[in-house]
């Protein structure tokens, strides 16, 4: 298996693997598992290796979208956002480029956010189902990390849950010299999802989905496809890559959602509780 996050030398695009096509091999250990921790080795199918595909060199920008209401910036630098939470193992790699030349951008801030298998986003009230489940505190599936030289930041997640109103996502926002330049979300194939939650336990519910990428109001508006991720299957997780084209000039984000009536009380570590600034 090839090492997380190598990529070529500065200067050259990245490449990506082949794009996920085995998925009912790679996934067929899964569908006897109560839930796969994030950690647990060797539950994914080996597969050959292909011959890598240089992603196209179109500089355009990232497509923006809304943050949603669940939005915080905890202020974790981390890699792993897990918090060993159970779900389908998940990298998530971002290459930042400026769109107006193709060049990477380093030292690009990328922070995420999403939900675990369940569908719960961390740090607010009213999750679930049933919208009676108070994550408050809590800041799992949320963390920050700098671009590095080739212009990429790299998570360890697991693959998202969904919950009523939207396809599966990922949330981001990009910061360039401390300032927000883009909010986007990542998108994910619709028949990976499906056979993800019809197979896993982690993510098994009595509710049913019924909102995908075709008729999510959200991923409509994204045109170019822009946000959806290209994702490859490696021995023990799944990778998903993507190419976020940023202006250094210009913002791209539509920050105007309407926040929750109640704020989020996650804790900061090492932050004294007078000194929260999250609630």
């Amino acid at each position: 298996m090839p090492s997380l996050g190598k990529t070529p030398s500065l200067g050259k695009l990245p490449s990506f693997g082949k794009s996920l096509l085995s998925r009912r091999a790679t996934l067929a250990t899964l569908a006897s598992a109560p839930a796969i921790i994030s950690s647990a080795p060797g539950v994914f199918a080996q597969t050959p290796a292909a011959p890598a595909l240089a992603p196209a060199p179109a500089c355009i920008l990232t497509p923006a979208a809304v943050p949603g209401p669940f939005y915080f910036d905890p202020k974790l630098h981390r890699a792993d956002i897990t918090e060993g939470h159970p779900g389908v193992p998940l990298r998530l790699r971002f290459i930042v480029l400026d769109a107006a030349n193709c060049a990477l951008v380093s030292g690009a801030r990328v922070d995420v956010w999403q939900t675990r298998a369940d569908g719960y986003y961390s740090g607010y009230p009213g999750q679930g189902d049933k919208h009676n489940v108070d994550t408050s505190g809590g800041t799992f599936m949320r963390g920050t990390q700098i671009a590095d030289a080739r212009g990429e930041a790299l998570f360890h997640t697991v693959y998202p849950g969904w919950y009523d109103g939207r396809t599966v996502h990922v949330h981001f926002k990009i910061f360039i010299d401390d300032k927000n330049m883009l909010t986007g979300q990542m998108y994910f194939p619709d028949a990976l999802s499906q056979y993800v939650f019809a197979n896993v336990g982690a993510y098994r519910r009595k509710a049913v989905r019924n909102v995908f990428n075709t008729n999510d109001e959200l991923a409509l508006q994204d045109g170019t496809h822009g946000g959806y991720c290209d994702i490859k299957e490696e021995s023990d997780h799944y990778r998903a890559t993507l190419v976020v084209g940023v202006s250094r000039t210009v913002v791209t984000a539509l920050d105007g959602t309407a926040k929750p009536s109640v704020q989020p009380r996650a804790i900061v570590p090492g932050v004294a509780p007078e000194k929260q600034k999250n609630g």
